[in-house]
């Protein structure tokens, strides 16, 4: 029995969108309700909007932490039993700030008049990733999201880069808070306070820049590169936990520290950067910026996303060309994404991650919110934890992660738990054909229409070729 072709609405609702809802009218032209939706994204949406802000959380653990130290050096043996409380209180309030971003972002994905924009801000979330592994970032996560990436997701990619280096999640993430100029004031007057101690260069920040965010592996840049852009990037930091700065300053903002910044030009790839202070690897960032290595990085990521794990090279070069011209518009390099071919391809292109598999099924159920489903713990169960990759190169975009076998035990034993209480309630039958317009195997629909009871026909649906597919 054949596969039938995808047409071009379930293309748009499923590859592109984050799924379709039955209740929603299926789009009559599949492009233009694509493009359409750059003027109906949400920047701040109601449940991101009311996240608490996650700096004053860790500025006053911090601040606790350091009275303790001072009080426990005229007692010793006391600081671990001191520590102990504030410590257990400091992490379950980091794990509530996490959960209760998880359960906004994923209100957003099942209620967005976007979808697709939507499902670009958790692209670019992955790409320029952060991992909640240190309790700071688990308090951090949602605003990274909320403020670094959905303001940015319709303006340039220069904006969104900047924004995202500068955000305190990624300062935190990638150590450039203890990073100083080995020549600075600063360092030098530590020296002079303790003879033999030597502040120094923390590179993960630059390094992962050019690796991850901009141009790539294997683009062209050396070890002196990123030596040289560690130091231009020394002084950044964030406004009240910085090294030295915990008792001042906001700690939801960013800071630039002169005298931690490493003194003199910096020489980046063949060029020379001899601005005054932040100036300098704000000048370095945007070069990277503008790179034609940032282009084709970029250009072969989206062309994965939307095309197939391995991306057509035809569709990568339309896309790095675009991004060159366009000085890194990203709704210039969406409409390149929306009005190719390669993306419409009638077969299934991609196999869903537990997060796209997790929002299409809530939004293929008529969800408007998560309830009392707390998916941050579904989504770490299913093997994909929200904000939480192994590495910072966030989370593969390929079949061979997502697919093995017991991969796919996790989600039938999770379809078969979501549907359970809708068995009476939905009719598995009709929204098959809903959220999959005239596409819908006859392989699925027959297994379906043979289940046994109503919520195994909707789990079953759930876990279909089709349904994990897009």
């Amino acid at each position: 029995m054949t596969a039938r072709p995808l047409s071009a609405a379930a293309i748009a609702l499923n590859r592109f969108g984050l799924g379709a809802c039955p209740g929603d009218d299926q789009p009559m032209e599949a492009r233009r309700w694509l493009l359409e939706q750059f003027r109906d994204f949400e920047i701040r949406p109601a449940g991101m909007a009311t996240l608490a802000d996650a700096g004053i959380v860790v500025q006053r653990y911090r601040a606790q932490q350091r009275a303790l130290k001072q009080a426990a050096g005229a007692a010793p043996g006391t600081l671990e039993a001191s520590l102990k409380p504030i410590r257990e209180a400091y992490m379950q309030t980091t794990r509530a700030l996490y959960r209760d971003a998880v359960q906004a972002r994923a209100q957003s994905a099942l209620t967005t008049a976007a979808p697709f924009v939507e499902r670009m801000v958790h692209f670019w979330s992955n790409h320029f990733c952060i991992s909640t592994d240190n309790p700071e970032l688990a308090a951090y996560a949602g605003s990274f999201e909320r403020d670094a990436i959905r303001p940015h997701v319709l303006g340039r990619f220069s904006d969104m880069l900047l924004a995202v280096e500068q955000h305190p999640a990624m300062l935190i993430y990638l150590n450039q808070i203890a990073s100083i100029g080995p020549d600075s004031p600063a360092a030098l007057k530590a020296e002079q306070r303790e003879p033999g101690r030597r502040l120094g260069l923390n590179e993960n920040l630059g390094r992962e820049i050019m690796e991850l965010h901009t141009l790539g592996v294997r683009s062209g840049y050396s070890q002196a590169d990123v030596t040289e852009f560690a130091r231009a990037l020394t002084g950044w930091t964030i406004d009240g936990l910085g090294r030295g700065h915990d008792r001042e300053g906001d700690p939801d903002a960013f800071a630039f520290r002169p005298m931690q910044h490493e003194p003199g030009p910096r020489r980046v790839m063949g060029h020379t950067y001899d601005q005054a202070g932040e100036d300098q690897a704000t000048a370095v960032l945007l070069d990277l910026a503008r790179s034609p290595a940032t282009a084709s990085h970029v250009a072969t990521k989206l062309g994965r996303h939307f095309a197939g794990d391995t991306p057509p090279p035809r569709l990568v070069a339309r896309l790095a060309q675009e991004f060159e011209r366009s000085g890194g518009d990203l709704p210039s390099l969406y409409r390149v994404l929306i009005l190719s071919p390669e993306p419409w391809a009638a077969t299934p292109l991609k196999f869903k991650t537990p997060w796209e598999w997790t929002i299409s099924a809530l939004r293929g159920m008529d969800q408007t919110g998560p309830g009392q489903l707390q998916l941050a713990g579904v989504q770490s169960a299913l093997g994909q934890p929200v904000w939480k990759p192994g590495s910072p190169a966030g989370w593969d975009d390929t079949a061979a992660s997502w697919a093995a076998p017991d991969a796919l035990l996790r989600r039938v034993e999770f379809a078969s738990r979501l549907a359970a209480p809708f068995g009476d309630r939905i009719d598995a039958r009709v929204i098959g054909a809903r959220v999959m317009p005239a596409s819908l195997s006859e392989a699925t629909a027959e297994q379906v229409r043979r289940s046994e009871s109503p919520a195994s026909a909707l789990a079953l649906l759930l876990v279909s070729p089709d349904f994990l597919r897009r």
